[in-house]
């Protein structure tokens, strides 16, 4: 089995994560694709929504593919969500498997900082998954797979919502419904 490991915030979950998950379903020949919504990622500032909307838009945006699965393990595990670990509960969970990390590159050009990132590259095949040709430099043993360039930030989203305009066509009409249902990003 072929298990691509899908880490992110998800904050929210938009089609860019979608697409590129799709993409790397395809050309590594995965049999699953796990979305892994960190709890608190140790690089990056605060998320704007609460872990359970997090995890709530991650369910409803991988739901549209039968290749997708969301794993709240990050977050009932609690505190700071390092990937060394998630990987080693994979690992258990999963024996025989081969594990396949799918990082962005600006998740990638940090892997040097994480938390054991030498044993990160043991347990699993680090993806980056380039959008239109923005590799850079790849961390070492990383493979580069170009995905297609969509130019959609969860940032932006965050922004659109704040001022009231549309976010149709940036994220699934599920999540889209989420966010106003919940009144999260205002």
């Amino acid at each position: 089995m072929k298990i691509g490991i899908f880490g992110g915030t998800f904050d929210p979950p938009h089609l860019g994560h979608f697409l590129a998950a799709v993409d790397a379903a395809e050309a590594l020949e995965l049999d699953r694709v796990v979305w892994l919504p960190a709890a608190r990622q140790p690089l990056k500032g605060g998320d704007a929504a609460a872990p359970e909307h997090r995890l709530a838009m991650a369910t409803l945006a991988a739901g549209l593919d039968p290749r997708f699965s969301v794993d709240p393990m990050e977050l009932e595990r609690g505190g700071l969500s390092f990937m060394v670990e998630s990987l080693r509960a994979f690992r258990e969970r999963h024996q025989d498997a081969a594990l396949f990390l799918l990082l962005g590159t600006d998740a990638a050009s940090l892997l040097p900082k994480w938390r054991e990132p030498e044993a990160i590259r043991e347990m699993a095949q680090v993806v980056v998954l380039t959008r239109g040709g923005d590799g850079g430099l790849l961390p070492p043993g990383a493979r580069a797979l170009p995905t297609r360039r969509v130019d959609i930030s969860a940032t932006e989203i965050r922004e659109r919502v704040k001022a009231g305009r549309s976010i149709r066509g940036f994220v699934t009409d599920d999540v889209a419904a989420y966010i106003a249902a919940n009144g999260l990003y205002r």
